[in-house]
């Protein structure tokens, strides 16, 4: 069942940084969309998330933490509470939010320290 309270929804976060390094990319072609882990369709154009082996282009290389609390879309503060936990220490933070979880994007040399930050967040919760 979906948490929607923030204290709920950060105490019952348990970060997993899931294996791979990914990139965003713009401008990409329609036929990159099947390796995609997310897209979105800007009015710029469409951009995707892709694993970086399959990237056309290399950019900023990061990797992924999976949140593993089912937050309900209508929950308050808890990509705030993220986002501004790493901000702290100075990890840029890439959210993107689906139905079941929330994921971070951070860069690929900061993702040992942001993945202590987070769990650090979930147990002072």
């Amino acid at each position: 069942m979906a948490v929607s309270g923030r204290d709920e929804m950060i105490a019952g976060m348990s970060p997993d940084l899931r294996p791979g390094v990914f990139v965003f990319v713009t401008g990409a072609e329609e036929a990159m969309i099947p390796r995609a882990v997310a897209m979105f369709r800007e009015a710029e154009g469409l951009s995707l998330v892709l694993p970086a082996e399959d990237a056309p282009e290399a950019g900023p290389r990061m990797r992924l933490i999976t949140l593993q609390v089912n937050s309900a879309l209508e929950g308050v503060g808890l990509t705030a509470a993220v986002a501004s936990a790493l901000a702290d220490v100075g990890i840029p933070a890439n959210v993107v939010a689906a139905y079941m979880h929330d994921h971070v994007f951070v860069p690929e040399a900061a993702a040992e320290k942001a993945l202590g930050t987070l769990r650090a967040l979930a147990t002072g919760a």
